[in-house]
């Protein structure tokens, strides 16, 4: 082995490094992330409202608490099942709150892929 592979095998990423690039993007990304809650906030406070969550266990209305709770597992994409929505309205608020889930699990992946790139360039692992 030539000592240009012999270093470059050496060379690693900062974990330090990784993770200031991984804040600074999130930083950038504040008006869209800020944006995807308020989003999540008012749809959460829909569903309360018009969608009929009920608690499967005991078949009455779920708290605003239990509400905020389902709609962070579907958010999440988790979907336990044991509040539900009953209305129409409340289903399509569920699948809404199913993409937005997607959407920023898209964007938090992207921005922790873009951060180990900014890692590796100035580990100098990457040319460019």
């Amino acid at each position: 082995m030539d000592n240009a592979a012999k270093e470059a095998v050496s060379v690693r990423i900062q974990p330090q490094h990784a993770i200031a690039a991984f804040g600074r993007v999130l930083w950038h990304l504040r008006a869209i992330l800020a944006m995807l809650l308020i989003l999540f906030l008012i749809l959460s406070v829909a569903m309360y409202y018009v969608g009929g969550p009920v608690d499967v266990a005991t078949r009455t209305q779920s708290s605003l608490g239990h509400t905020f709770y389902f709609c962070a597992v579907t958010a999440l994409t988790i979907g336990y099942g044991d509040i539900v929505p009953t209305s129409t309205l409340g289903r399509i608020f569920a699948v809404l709150l199913g993409l937005q889930g997607v959407l920023i699990t898209g964007v938090v992946t992207a921005s922790a892929v873009y951060a180990i790139q900014v890692a590796a360039h100035r580990a100098g692992l990457l040319q460019g």
